[in-house]
């Protein structure tokens, strides 16, 4: 399966992020995004967050509530070994945009609804290294749709 955007994912705040068909893209992220508190979320090292889709199947497998967006990520990836999001990756997605992976997200109780007894701590990257989301700044703006190619630029 060739890598793509499985999902484009935002809010007005908080979580859940619901789906929407594309978005416009800046250095702070998907412009008509929002996040409840800033001093953990958004700014442009953390201008998007990334989940890969085969994490959260396998964490529905496993029971949890979990759903694309449930957790606050912007782009649901699929097709992706989650092995390689790690920081420093830098991506192409569709034809303009391009990213850097910068760090690992710290799971917080705003996901809590998304996992059994409210346990985010299964995608803390420090418990279960691989199972993070992760954050990227924003190198060249752009437009996203679902269904984007996302390429690894070298």
């Amino acid at each position: 399966m060739r890598p793509r955007v499985f999902q484009i994912n935002a809010s007005r705040g908080g979580v859940p992020k619901l789906p929407i068909p594309s978005a416009d893209v800046g250095a702070e992220g998907i412009t008509v995004d929002r996040q409840r508190d800033r001093r953990y979320h958004g700014g442009p090292l953390r201008a998007l967050c990334l989940f890969a889709l085969e994490r959260i199947v396998a964490l529905q497998e496993e029971g949890h509530p979990i759903v694309p967006g449930s957790t606050g990520e912007n782009i649901t990836t699929i097709g992706i070994d989650p092995g390689r999001l790690v920081p420093g990756v830098r991506l192409r997605i569709g034809g303009e945009l391009e990213i850097e992976l910068t760090s690992y997200t710290v799971p917080c109780r705003n996901i809590a609804a998304s996992f059994i007894e409210g346990e985010s701590i299964r995608i803390s990257q420090k418990l279960h290294p691989g199972w993070s989301r992760i954050y990227a700044r924003v190198l060249v703006p752009g437009s996203v749709r679902t269904g984007d190619s996302i390429a690894f630029i070298e």
